[in-house]
């Protein structure tokens, strides 16, 4: 079936009951989630043993293999992460292949101490499921499997699934992985699960994502410490040094003023409330929202500019000695239009720029990824946005996201046909990457029941797709 077709059939969509199938899935959803929480595949070495990571990956090929991906096998990429990659027939001659992607690693838990609850075992509370991964992404996982258990055989597309596990450390293992081995990928259209609603109960699609580039910048002023009462004063001081280079990243009002880039572009889709804002992020009515732009503006159209770590010495257990040598990681959001390339020089340049004193700087890459942007007039966001209506009760909205996915990329170049729908559980109360993640099992159970009803009309008659 041509892609003409699809825009012009008559396939109902949706049978009646997939709703009450899924709900009747959703004992065995949390089950599957606890499980998957209880694995600790944080794919950090340093921190967690690699063995968690493999246990995630033998636990995801099995799951789908129980439903029907035959092939499914874990492939190893060139990061040393293993990607579970596998595919399912289904429908007729000309059916068109949707791609299932999710991811099984997760963030550290940071501090356990601020857990309301243990972070690597799932527990209800207030209506959430709380734990490390519940949303992002193990979440999304199970509420694919819910889905695809809910259909059974029911499902007149053909399916193809990789699931990987370096998605949160940044070191590309899939995004090198794709090229290579672009056939075993292809499709139509490709299921990006590792975004989320506006809210919860408010369907979305992320169209916009902005890009990255994670650098150690680091300043070294003296040979060795030196005593603070014998030296200081006209002794160069690495850590103050550093203070002042990083101070000239934002201005008074908030904005990114890294020398170079344009912060005064605005986003010209669904805008995000100010109000709401303040509720999802935590900030008090006393503090200030920053930038000279709209939240939306700041989060989805601009470049913005987080300190993530320094590296000096701590505050107990330090001496009265110069700092001869301080670190500092940064990590620098892009949005469409600003390529990853561009930033890096931007931001490299700056930092030399404004280092005071003659101390040496040198600037290290960790990473970086472009930013996305999807077309959003093909038949697969008609389709998605058909099978929200029909999930949610309300029209979905197009919504751009701050964070980085740099795979979509990728994808985009690999599949230049492709339509790429990104979409998942996570929403703000979710609190991804912080302590006390969780998920609200509604989600799960709405995005199961769309991702289903999806599924079928993707082959038959979608609608338009609703205005940015």
């Amino acid at each position: 079936m041509t892609t003409a077709d699809r825009a012009t059939g008559s396939t109902a969509g949706p049978t009646a009951d997939l709703e009450a199938r899924v709900r009747a899935q959703m004992s065995r959803t949390r089950t599957d989630l606890a499980e998957l929480v209880a694995i600790r595949s944080v794919a950090d070495a340093r921190q967690f043993p690699p063995e968690e990571c493999a246990r995630a990956a033998r636990w995801v090929c099995e799951a789908f293999r129980e439903l029907g991906f035959a092939d499914v096998a874990l492939h190893d990429t060139p990061d040393g992460s293993q990607a579970v990659v596998g595919s399912r027939p289904g429908g007729g001659p000309g059916a068109p292949t949707v791609l299932l992607y999710a991811h099984y690693d997760v963030q550290p838990p940071l501090d356990d101490g601020a857990w309301r609850t243990p972070p690597f075992e799932l527990t209800e509370a207030d209506g959430r499921w709380f734990g490390r991964g519940a949303a992002d992404c193990k979440g999304n996982i199970v509420m694919l499997l819910t889905a695809l258990r809910a259909l059974e055989d029911d499902v007149p597309v053909n399916l193809r699934l990789v699931v990987e596990g370096s998605e949160e450390q940044g070191t590309g293992g899939l995004e090198d992985f794709v090229p290579g081995h672009a056939d075993l990928l292809q499709a139509d259209a490709v299921l990006v699960c590792d975004t989320g609603d506006a809210a919860v109960g408010v369907p979305a699609v992320t169209v916009s994502l902005r890009g990255m580039v994670n650098v150690v910048v680091d300043v070294e002023a003296l040979p060795s410490e030196l005593h603070s009462g014998m030296f200081g004063g006209p002794a160069p001081d690495a850590l103050a040094a550093l203070v002042a280079m990083l101070a000239t990243l934002r201005d008074e009002g908030g904005d990114t003023t890294v020398l170079g880039l344009d912060h005064t572009q605005t986003w010209p889709g669904a805008p995000y409330d100010p109000d709401a804002f303040r509720r999802d992020a935590g900030v008090a009515p006393a503090e200030s929202l920053l930038g000279s732009g709209t939240v939306s503006d700041m989060l989805w159209a601009r470049p913005a500019l987080t300190v993530l770590g320094i590296d000096c010495p701590p505050v107990v257990g330090s001496s009265a000695s110069i700092v001869p040598r301080a670190s500092a990681r940064l990590n620098l959001r892009i949005p469409p239009g600003i390529a990853p390339d561009q930033a890096q020089t931007a931001l490299t340049g700056h930092l030399a720029e404004v280092a005071p004193w003659g101390v040496q700087v040198g600037v290290r890459l960790e990473s970086k990824g472009a930013p996305f942007r999807a077309g959003t007039e093909g038949p697969a966001y008609a389709a998605m946005a058909a099978a929200m209506r029909e999930a949610f009760g309300r029209d979905m909205v197009l919504l751009g996201q701050g964070g980085s996915i740099p795979l979509c990329t990728v994808l985009a170049e690999t599949y230049p046909d492709a339509e790429l729908l990104l979409m998942g559980v996570e929403e703000p109360l979710a609190l991804i990457h912080a302590p006390n993640e969780s998920v609200d099992p509604q989600e799960i159970e709405r995005l199961a029941v769309a991702v289903g009803g999806f599924l079928q009309r993707y082959a038959g008659e979608p609608t338009p797709p609703p205005s940015p």
